[in-house]
Formats: C-alpha cells, sequence, structure tokens
C-alpha cells in the first residue's frame, strides 16, 4: 500500500472525496458504542456469576483460623485471601494486606497519608514547598489524577518496549529528592500492552533514590490477564519485592493488585504488598480508617477459586471470550493502515488495550469524528499528565466491552476515521 505522504495534493482531494463519502455513511448507521473504558464484557461478568453461589444462609462462615467473617476483627484480611491475592503477585503471603474492592482506591490512601503525614517518619510530603511524580507516558489517567488532585508536579518518562526509559528515570530519582514516586503498570502496561524486561526490574530495584521516602507505585493490574494460554506466548514479569530486598532496598516498592477483572469489578478483592516496615506504617493508619473490610467477600472469592490453578482456569476462559476481539482490530489496522504511514498501533500479548500512535496532530480529531458517528473512544491526551499530549498523536483502543459485532463496526469506523483526518493533516501542509 502506499503511504499517504507519497499522494500528489490530486490524489490526496480524490482519496478526501472518496472517504467523506463512506464517512456520511457511516454516519447514517446511527451507532452508539462506547469503547472509552477497559471495562469487563457482560459475557465475561456473567461467566462469574455462580460465585453467589458459593456462601448461602447454612453456609460456614468461619474462615480457615477460625474467624467468624460476619464479625468485627482481622483488620488486614483474611489469611486464605491474603494467599490468594500472594498468588496472584508472586510475592509471599505475609507480605500481603487485603482491602476492599479496588486498588485504585489503596493508591489514593497511599498518597493521601503521605501527604498528610509523611512515610515511614519522613516529612509529610504537604509540608514541602514542592513534591513531584515521575509518569511512564503513554499511560494509565486515573494514576495522573490521583497526583494532579494532590497538586503533585508530574513529570513525564518515555515509555519503551522494556518499561520506562530508565537512563532518564535513575537520572532524575538520584538528583532531586523532591521526586517522591512513580507510577507503574508493568505488565501489560495501560495503554501499550508492554512487560517490564529483567534488565529494567532489576534496575528498578537497583535505584539509589535522593529522597528517603520516596516510592515505587508498581500497579500490577493485569499480572494473570493473558490472551494466549501457550506459556511461550504469555509475558513474564520478575517479581520486584524479592529484587528490591537482594538490592538493599526492601522499603521502595508498594504492590497493588485486585480481583476487578477477574471476578467483578466493582466488587472484587483488591490488596497491597510491601515490605514489613511498610506494612507496620500502613497498619496503623488502618486502625484508624476501618474497623476492617469485607470479609463475607474475601471468603467467598477464595472458596470459589479455591487456589490459584481455579483462578488461571478462569482467566484461561477471560482469553477466549477477549482473544478474538483483540484480534479483530489487530487485524483490520493492520489491512486498511499498514503501509500508509499514519498509524502505528502495540500487538500486546495480555492486558486490556491497544495503544495507536496516530500522524501529529490528529488524536483529538480522530477521536472526535468517531464520536461524531456515533463510537465513544478514550479522550486524547488521556494518557497523559494533566490530558495533554504534547503530540497530539496517542489514542487508546480498548476492544473488551463491545460484542464482537459492535467491536468490528466501531473498528471500520475506526480506520476510516483515522485515513479521513490524515488525509486532512496533509492537505493542510
Amino acid at each position: 500500500m502506499k503511504a499517504y505522504q507519497e499522494l500528489s495534493r490530486e490524489e490526496l482531494l480524490s482519496l478526501k472525496s472518496e472517504l467523506e463519502r463512506a464517512y456520511e455513511e457511516e454516519k447514517g448507521k446511527g451507532l452508539k458504542l462506547d469503547m472509552s473504558r477497559g471495562k469487563p464484557s457482560v459475557a465475561q461478568l456473567d461467566m462469574v456469576m455462580d460465585i453467589f453461589d458459593v456462601l448461602s444462609s447454612d453456609s460456614d462462615m468461619t474462615s480457615m483460623e477460625g474467624v467468624d467473617v460476619r464479625n468485627y476483627g482481622v483488620l488486614d484480611g483474611l489469611v486464605e485471601a491474603k494467599h490468594m491475592m500472594a498468588d496472584i503477585m508472586g510475592v509471599p503471603a505475609e507480605n500481603v494486606i487485603i482491602y476492599g474492592n479496588a486498588s485504585l482506591n489503596i493508591m489514593y490512601d497511599a498518597v493521601s497519608s503521605a501527604m498528610t503525614h509523611g512515610v515511614m517518619g519522613c516529612t509529610p510530603w504537604g509540608k514541602l514547598e514542592k513534591v513531584k511524580f515521575l509518569c511512564p507516558v503513554p499511560g494509565y489517567d486515573r494514576h495522573f489524577s490521583i497526583t494532579q488532585y494532590f497538586g503533585i508536579e508530574m513529570i513525564t518518562v518515555p515509555m519503551t518496549s522494556r518499561g520506562p526509559d530508565m537512563d532518564m528515570v535513575e537520572k532524575l530519582v538520584e538528583e532531586d529528592d523532591s521526586i517522591k514516586g512513580i507510577w507503574c503498570v508493568p505488565k501489560y502496561s495501560n495503554p501499550q500492552g508492554y512487560t517490564y524486561s529483567d534488565e529494567t526490574v532489576r534496575r528498578f530495584a537497583h535505584l539509589k533514590p535522593a529522597a528517603r521516602d520516596f516510592r515505587i507505585f508498581w500497579d500490577n493490574a493485569y499480572a494473570v490477564h493473558h490472551l494466549y494460554d501457550e506459556e511461550e506466548r504469555q509475558d513474564k514479569l520478575l517479581e520486584i519485592l524479592s529484587e528490591c530486598e537482594k538490592a538493599g532496598n526492601p522499603d521502595m516498592v508498594y504492590e497493588f493488585a485486585s480481583t476487578s477483572k477477574v471476578s467483578f469489578s466493582g466488587a472484587g478483592v483488591a490488596a497491597i504488598a510491601a515490605s514489613r516496615g511498610n506494612l507496620d506504617c500502613i497498619r496503623k493508619t488502618l486502625t484508624i480508617q476501618t474497623i476492617g473490610y469485607d470479609k463475607i467477600n474475601q471468603l467467598r472469592h477464595v472458596r470459589y477459586f479455591k487456589n490459584f490453578d481455579g483462578i488461571k482456569a478462569h482467566m484461561r476462559k477471560h482469553a477466549a471470550l477477549m482473544r478474538p476481539k483483540f484480534e479483530t482490530v489487530l487485524k483490520a489496522l493492520e489491512r486498511e493502515l499498514a503501509g500508509t504511514g499514519i498509524g502505528q498501533w502495540t500487538n500486546p500479548r495480555g492486558g486490556y488495550f491497544i495503544s495507536f500512535e496516530s500522524m501529529e496532530g490528529c488524536a483529538k480529531a480522530i477521536v472526535a469524528k468517531c464520536k461524531e458517528a456515533g463510537v465513544t473512544l478514550t479522550g486524547a491526551g488521556a494518557t497523559y499528565p494533566y490530558g495533554k499530549d504534547p503530540r497530539d498523536s496517542n489514542i487508546r483502543i480498548a476492544p473488551t466491552y463491545p460484542t464482537p459485532e459492535e467491536l468490528a463496526l466501531a473498528t471500520e469506523l475506526f480506520v476510516l476515521c483515522v485515513k479521513l483526518v490524515s488525509v486532512e493533516k496533509l492537505l493542510e501542509r
């Protein structure tokens, strides 16, 4: 296929007329499709409905340690729930605290507590003149929203296929004591679907931060979210807690995970994994913050999945539903845009997103045209701090929620909008 940049003005004008006619036809279909967030599909949620059958009015409501889960007690989670979440993260159960239904809430609490009370005896961030966070980009918009909410200055770090630019991370962290943290989605990253290499994880573990209270916010949201069953097609992530301990930095990382995209998005189980020192500080806050999280839900999840093999078997069912959707999008992008020079995209082996890079200055217009024709995408710029993509080129594609039929229509429209906006941009030049 000929690159659009090689077309003459006359050829571009002819192509523009053809694309505009096709776009008007798409608008006439009255589509109303939402691809704005990485939500599990209805079929994925239906698949776990029998979790409600695990507990009933005549069930034994005591944990393996004899705790009555209906009552007060066990501030940091049932032992069996700790083992379940530890297996997902690949860490020892003694390094885990169980929270409520969302890991995002734990991340918010960690930043909030650092702002008001500091980290392990250090000066509260809120009393400092300047607090900064590193933000690999493109990245997860809700991470950036937390740091923006607290007035923390965000510094972008480019992502590579092996993880963040570690030369830049090391230089910034080791020279500036106002840098207190970095956001990371280390496995099947949001939105690119990259997994950090072993070298990247080890370089994180060996950081020598200028700030004693610097923390790596390791959001392992997609730890078990493979698209393929064959192990050779599944990404592997080096376990960072043990690497930090070996490097003499045991306290440097907070790791987060949940079952939000394993069981129910609104009613899962979330956890943090960290060093003993970090967990002791967190427990002091928890004694003030809560009388305990939902132990009934923790017990329900443990009895439903039984063990890590049960979780992996369940996630293979998820993959069977999601894999064809990702392949539908990727095949359409390859068929319609390969060789045109107007777009590049990632080909992830897990997670929930495909990252698309348009020509510079086109992303907002592409998203707007899709919305005008009835397909809502994540807002252009959302994958950057403050919602500002300096190149206006990144678009996050979330294939999981629509039905296969809806996804085919949405992808067809997306490709059409990419072509039309790109032609308009080239004609402007």
